[in-house]
């Protein structure tokens, strides 16, 4: 197994969009590890002295010219040789550092689970303590540090043609998932040669749900992707060290809401000898299920299981 590192850069970035025409940026092999840096906002956010901005990020708003606005900056694509439509990318989220000790937070009309509710539009940024534990707000309050990326996605099928990075899809995007944190392990169904796998969002912490925009910031992740042709998948799905989760995404949260817990109902009979009936009525006593995020017009669900629940019997 090799590692390999994708800094964000001009011509390493595809912004506000998605699309299975992108051309990879790097190449790896099935099981290798990859680390990549991705920064976050455009020009209009940028902060003043004493604030540092990695430099690669202005030259990011001064040299890329194609990109799809409000979008993400994401860094990638990467593709995993022997990866093919129908199968799954497993990608384990290893490590994740910061980029920057700054981060910003934008509350603006029509946007967030609030939209008529603000008539102005308000910026604020943030500092990581020097202990990396905490933000510090500019009236003085302090929030966890808690990062992660806000978008992992995948190229979608070839028939979408070129998509916004804004709304969650089966191709994952911006899932805005809190749970995937370092030690955690994300499976998105692939639908191009190569997968083609980016990342970008970088979330410095972010409320349960996300009902608006979240801490925003620059960060590196550490990944090892692997090509999985054991597995099928119609959406993403993921683990932590202590629960199976699967995921959603729909403009009406009822639809989400069903397809998560199908999904989760499917897994449920697949791992264990319990029928369907059985296995719902498990669920309707121990499973978890939680709103991911209501701010990006479509909104996402996940359903959450106890590994424990999960043994064959």
């Amino acid at each position: 197994m090799s590692s390999h590192r994708l800094d964000a850069a001009p011509d390493t970035v595809h912004w506000g969009y998605f699309s299975s025409e992108l051309q990879p940026r790097l190449t790896i092999d099935s099981g290798d590890v990859v680390t990549i840096s991705a920064v976050s906002g455009g020009p209009e956010i940028l902060p003043g002295a004493p604030l540092i901005v990695p430099p690669v990020q202005q030259a990011i708003h001064q040299q890329v010219t194609t990109k799809m606005i409000p979008g993400h900056i994401m860094t990638g694509p990467v593709a995993v040789r022997g990866a093919q439509k129908g199968d799954v990318l497993q990608i384990d989220i290893e490590q994740i550092e910061p980029l920057t000790d700054w981060a910003y937070h934008l509350i603006k009309p029509l946007v967030g689970a609030l939209p008529l509710d603000f008539e102005e539009r308000r910026l604020i940024h943030l500092t990581l303590d020097a202990d990396r534990q905490s933000w510090r707000l500019p009236w003085g309050q302090k929030v966890p540090y808690a990062p992660f990326f806000g978008v992992m996605g995948v190229a979608p099928p070839a028939g979408w043609g070129t998509i916004g990075s804004l709304p969650p899809r089966q191709n994952g995007g911006n899932i805005d998932n809190r749970e995937l944190m370092a030690g955690s392990t994300l499976y998105l169904p692939v639908f191009a040669d190569g997968a083609l796998f980016s990342v970008g969002d970088g979330h410095g912490a972010q409320s349960d749900g996300e009902i608006g925009m979240a801490c925003e910031t620059g960060l590196v992740g550490t990944f090892r992707l692997t090509v999985r042709k054991d597995m099928s998948l119609e959406w993403p799905m993921a683990e932590t060290a202590t629960h199976m989760m699967t995921m959603a995404s729909d403009v009406d949260l009822d639809n989400c809401v069903t397809t998560a817990l199908r999904s989760m109902l499917d897994l449920v009979v697949s791992r264990t000898s319990l029928d369907r009936y059985q296995a719902y009525a498990l669920m309707n006593l121990v499973a978890e299920l939680r709103i991911t995020q209501v701010a990006n017009g479509d909104k996402g669900v996940h359903c959450m299981m106890n590994k424990t629940y999960l043994s064959a019997r």
